[in-house]
């Protein structure tokens, strides 16, 4: 399979966002690309100002876009996240997963909100705006099945266990690490959490600007279900496609049985909603 991994810059012009996320699809799709994964939070500046004004209704106009984007690019397009805000007038972080014919695959609502203050760096809370999600997603395509969740719900190894045991071989993450935190875990969790799972990791993050109020580590990276970094970009604008053998994930199970090894007798990751 091939990712069309892209980090795109994010101005204070939701429209243009919008435009270079369509045209950006696109260009992946021409370069071979059958899958495309957009970055979180590329329709605005990452600031909880931003996501009030931005706020999109369910399945509203930008949810049209995005699918039209996928269907005339013919890929699956993991289309990053946006501020979506429910009939009861809760904003959630949201993503969605459209198919190669525009079709809704799946819809992702982050679960794990970021409220840090980490002495001497970031604080930020996106409590103050944001609903949590509660679901965990998974969703099947012609190269197998794939999960996907938003930034900070990568620091939580349930959640990926979870979607490990329901058959993902690949989790997308859009994400939007910030410079405390990036330098920090930002490849140490994507590996982690390839090794955890024996799957493929992305994460596609925005493109960094030093002047904006929240700024972005950059730095989208593929990672193999050995903990191996594939691909990692710089901080700038960049999109390239990575091509991927999701058999790996079979291959480094076999010799390495992690997930048939453990001790259900003793403890377990289960979904609770069930």
């Amino acid at each position: 399979m091939k990712l069309g991994l892209v980090q795109m810059s994010v101005t204070d012009v939701p429209e243009h966002n919008l435009s270079e996320a369509v045209r950006l699809t696109r260009e992946m799709a021409q370069q071979g690309a059958d899958l495309v994964l957009l970055p979180e939070m590329f329709l605005c500046p990452y600031e909880n100002s931003w996501f009030r004004r931005c706020a999109q209704p369910e399945r509203g106009r930008i949810f049209q876009t995005l699918g039209e984007a996928a269907a005339g690019a013919g890929v699956y397009l993991a289309a990053g996240s946006f501020p979506e805000e429910d009939r009861e007038g809760r904003l959630y972080n949201t993503g969605y997963v459209f198919d190669r014919q525009g079709r809704e695959l799946a819809r992702h609502r982050k679960m794990h909100l970021f409220d840090i203050q980490v002495e001497g760096g970031q604080c930020f809370r996106e409590s103050d705006t944001f609903s949590p999600g509660d679901t965990y997603t998974v969703f099947d395509t012609e190269f197998g099945r794939m999960g996907l969740c938003i930034c900070f719900d990568i620091r939580f190894p349930e959640l990926f266990s979870l979607m490990v045991q329901a058959g993902a071989r690949l989790v997308l993450v859009p994400a939007a690490f910030n410079r405390t935190t990036g330098p920090a875990h930002w490849d140490l969790v994507f590996r982690q959490r390839a090794v955890d799972g024996q799957c493929f990791t992305a994460g596609a993050a925005p493109a960094r600007d030093p002047a904006a109020a929240y700024v972005s580590y950059g730095h989208s990276l593929v990672v193999s279900p050995w903990g191996e970094v594939i691909r990692r970009f710089g901080t700038g604008e960049q999109a390239e496609v990575v091509e991927l053998d999701l058999r790996q994930t079979d291959a480094v199970r076999k010799q390495l049985p992690l997930l048939s090894a453990r001790r259900t007798d003793l403890y377990e990751t289960r979904w609770k909603k069930d």
